[in-house]
């Protein structure tokens, strides 16, 4: 279900032409805007995009029948659309669709402060750090794993939604009296204009690794589109990690006010240091600006969420928040679905959860489980079809690296032979020292892993993380790593 304000926005179609400076055919009163006929509102402008496949209005007379009032479009589009429904022709109309959007919801995003985290691996656990470090007072999260408003899911699909509905979205969180919004900005979103409309106050680089080269060309193009959020369009100021290269050179071309922060002993504004890592997490001191020093535990496995909530840290004293306030908050986080989820159920080894999918990730995972594995560590991992195809060896390999034992299986294979991945993330495993097994049903697979786990072992179900579904064929069946671990558990006790 779309999620739409209490109160709902009323404007002429001239009135909407005339944000746009363009030109219309035919008057109607719009109360909402939807990309996808499917979401379409009585009183929606439908906005009509070309599209891989096809154009969107193409589907006009699905969009009226819907109750859409008007369309927006491009040329090749109104000459779909015809006379069925009221037009507003622009060029490049996914370009204008930010600013007509946050036009349309009374710039809903001023009434609050907003902090926009991009990054290759982390940014779902560091937009729930956030929320964790705020405690009581009431902000919002958007992203992967969706929306939460008060700490009150909402409904939202991609992990930067489109401009409509992320503009509803905030025009939902200024009826809630949000102070603070931390979102997940993606690459993807960046390239299409879906997070334009407003100015984040505060943009945090995480990292940047292999990942979405089906969309972007080449490493270079996925950088530039993760930079193209630290300028002054899109944000008033840039907290960066340094520890990463592409950071150090971020850093350098941002023209924004920049705070630093490293957890590898680099010179930065925030560093970690005396870090200590346990089964359960990691404990450390954070070095801030002007002497600042701050005890700080982090109830998370692994360096990487160290440096997440480092990121937190930086992000939301550069918001204007009181850090060991910030600290007292991370501390007391429940953490993240699917991000090193602890699965409990009895059993006498640990088992973990995590939606790794990348090369980075996969090594991140592992060697954070490392330290605290007394016994062998296992890993079930595949890889996504329709994806980066190069990745898929990369990905075996850095599990075979880091694992004793990786168990070979399938992951979402949605259109591609799933066999033929399991062979290219086996082809990787093979380079490494670990012992490769394929197993390709992931249900079986999982129950290899738990069948050969003794105490002191750690099991690593990769991939899926929070994921409820598998995509085989274009049909996602119910499948929910965590819950397959607990009845596997069960069945073997």
């Amino acid at each position: 279900m779309r999620v739409r304000p209490t109160t709902t926005p009323r404007w002429t179609l001239p009135e909407l032409a005339e944000t746009l400076g363009a030109a219309v055919s035919g008057d109607a009163v719009v109360t909402g805007i939807a990309l996808n006929t499917a979401h379409v509102l009585a009183g929606d402008l439908y906005v009509a995009l070309p599209g891989a496949n096809a154009h969107g209005g193409t589907y006009v007379s699905q969009a009226a029948a819907a109750g859409a009032t008007a369309v927006l479009t491009d040329i090749a589009g109104a000459d779909l659309v015809g006379d069925v429904l009221p037009t507003i022709v622009v060029d490049e109309p996914r370009r204008r669709l930010a600013a007509l959007s946050a036009s349309f919801y009374g710039h809903p995003a001023e009434s609050f402060t907003t902090v926009g985290i991009t990054g290759t691996q982390g940014k779902t656990t560091t937009t729930y750090l956030a929320e964790a470090a705020l405690g009581e007072r009431v902000s919002a999260v958007v992203g992967t794993i969706g929306t939460r408003i008060g700490r009150v899911p909402a409904a939202s699909t991609l992990t930067t939604p489109e401009a409509p509905q992320l503009q509803a979205l905030f025009s939902v969180m200024r009826e809630e009296s949000v102070e603070l919004c931390a979102m997940e900005v993606s690459s993807h979103a960046l390239v299409q204009g879906r997070a334009d409309g407003f100015v984040f106050d505060v943009a945090v680089f995480l990292n940047l690794g292999r990942d979405h080269l089906d969309f972007h060309h080449d490493l270079e193009e996925y950088f530039l589109a993760k930079a193209s959020l630290f300028t002054p369009e899109r944000a008033r100021h840039a907290v960066v990690n340094v520890d990463d290269a592409h950071g150090r050179r971020l850093r350098q071309l941002t023209p924004l006010p920049v705070t630093t922060f490293s957890t590898d002993g680099n010179p930065a504004d925030w560093r970690a240091v005396n870090v200590r890592p346990h089964r359960l997490g990691t404990d450390l001191e954070v070095l801030g600006p002007d002497g600042l020093a701050i005890d700080l535990s982090v109830p998370l496995p692994g360096v990487f969420n160290v440096s997440n909530a480092l990121a937190v840290v930086a992000a939301l004293t550069a918001a204007g928040h009181d850090p060991v306030e910030l600290a007292a908050g991370i501390a007391a986080s429940t953490g993240v679905p699917g991000r090193m989820e602890r699965v409990e159920a009895g059993q006498p080894f640990t088992a973990i959860v995590d939606y790794a999918h990348k090369p980075d990730a996969v090594t991140a995972v592992l060697t954070a489980l490392r330290p605290v594995t007394a016994g062998r560590l296992i890993v079930v991992i595949g890889a996504g079809g329709d994806r980066d195809h190069g990745k898929r060896p990369l990905m075996g390999e850095a599990a075979a690296r880091h694992a004793d034992v990786v168990v070979v299986t399938d992951d979402n294979p949605r259109s591609e032979r799933a066999g033929a991945i399991r062979a290219a993330v086996l082809e990787g495993a093979a380079a490494g020292p670990g012992v490769a097994i394929e197993v390709a049903d992931r249900r079986d697979a999982i129950a290899h892993a738990v069948a050969m786990a003794h105490l002191g072992d750690t099991v690593v179900v990769a991939g899926k993380g929070h994921e409820r579904g598998q995509e085989v064929d274009g049909v996602v069946h119910p499948f929910d790593d965590r819950e397959v671990l607990v009845e596997l558990i069960g069945a073997a006790s």
